[in-house]
């Protein structure tokens, strides 16, 4: 059975390094030691032991140095540099596969980075073309308490799950802080969020929402996103403590079934139709080339044996016969006609003649003695 991955996102700050630390450290203690890969090049110091680490293969000074660029410019350029050899990475997580159930990503603290580049993209479609991935979305749970950051959470929850196209979990961290039962309620309970809604724009102080546009804003995001939270798995839980992580091993599996029950025959799909597309669009640009080449089919033309198997009589030689419309041909110099070959000077075309067919120069030599005999004979 193939290993789940995990892939972590979130928010900076959200706590997904020490998520991603306290998760290791309790399938360890549940004698379930699983695969852990780093992928953020500008962390300092990891608190867990990574089976591959993206620092080991890119220099993160190493490349602002070189390429003159600035702290989020190096994590994409590392990011970029990495997936050219996220093959390799695949073969060795499938080599050791049948030695752990898990596998973790933690990636970068700028989700932008990861999630929007092309290189989060190629990472996160190889692990999910080959493993059963799950996108597990780390939020900062106090950080959320008001009801437009818990939308603003949410809509890039949405945005997320329909860029990458895989299950996806909502974590609620740092519940050790706040509970996060009234995140909970508030995705399943439209009137108790709008009563929040409502109480917090009576407020006076920073975190008010205010009136009119915004709070109206936020309600028509609410009900818009009552649909996508019947997609979700909520847990709440505590990198800092420990508590919550049974139910979300639980919802990883529940997760891993749904993929493969529906988002791997969604994906393969996908991926059909998209090598499909590629095909057509090679017998096009192929069809293309071969007309621009004049290899492509021709209409059958007429030809003069054609014309001749038709039995016309005014094609039986091959003739065609004048248009009885075609205007009278007239000289511009009638009188003169000195181009044309006559009894007079046909004995001169001869000469050119023989001398264009020998094409030597012994023949123009002769061409010009005849030419010059012929015209004092003429005198």
């Amino acid at each position: 059975m193939a290993p789940a991955t995990i892939l972590c996102v979130g928010m900076a700050g959200s706590g997904k390094t020490t998520f991603v630390q306290r998760l290791n450290s309790h399938l360890h203690a549940k004698k379930q030691a699983p695969y852990v890969i780093n992928l953020d090049p500008a962390v300092l110091k990891v608190p867990f032991g990574c089976n591959i680490d993206i620092r080991d293969s890119v220099k993160y000074k190493k490349v602002m140095e070189n390429y003159n660029l600035g702290p989020n410019g190096a994590i994409v350029t590392s990011l970029n540099l990495f997936s050219t050899k996220i093959d390799q990475v695949i073969s060795l997580v499938e080599k050791k596969s049948d030695r752990f159930k898990h596998c973790i990503v933690d990636t970068p603290g700028q989700i932008e980075c990861f999630i929007w580049s092309a290189s989060g993209a190629i990472i996160t479609e190889a692990f999910a073309s080959t493993f059963p991935t799950i996108i597990a979305y780390i939020i900062d749970t106090p950080r959320s308490s008001s009801p437009t950051t818990f939308i603003s959470n949410m809509l890039y929850a949405c945005s997320i799950l329909y860029k990458t196209k895989l299950p996806m979990i909502v974590v609620f961290n740092k519940t050790d802080v706040r509970d996060s039962k009234f995140a909970t309620e508030w995705m399943t309970d439209f009137e108790a969020f709008q009563d929040a809604l409502r109480s917090n724009s009576e407020l006076n102080d920073e975190t008010s929402n205010g009136s009119g546009y915004m709070a109206s804003l936020v309600n028509s995001m609410s009900l818009m996103l009552e649909e996508f939270y019947s997609t979700l798995d909520v847990v709440g839980c505590s990198a800092y403590t420990g508590a919550g992580f049974d139910e979300f091993l639980d919802a990883v599996d529940a997760k891993v079934e749904e993929y493969n029950n529906f988002y791997q025959k969604e994906r393969e799909r996908i991926i059909k139709e998209k090598e499909e597309k590629e095909k057509q669009n090679k017998q096009k640009q192929l069809t293309h080339l071969m007309k621009d080449l004049g290899l492509g089919k021709k209409e059958p033309v007429d030809t003069i044996s054609d014309a001749e198997d038709d039995g016309e009589e005014e094609y039986e030689h091959g003739l065609v016969e004048p248009d009885i419309n075609e205007p009278q041909r007239e000289y511009t110099f009638a009188e003169d006609r000195n181009g044309e070959v006559t009894e007079e000077n046909k004995d001169v075309h001869g000469v050119y003649q023989r001398a264009f067919e020998q094409g030597s120069k012994t023949a123009k030599s002769d061409v010009a003695e005849n030419i010059a005999k012929y015209i004092r004979q003429q005198r």
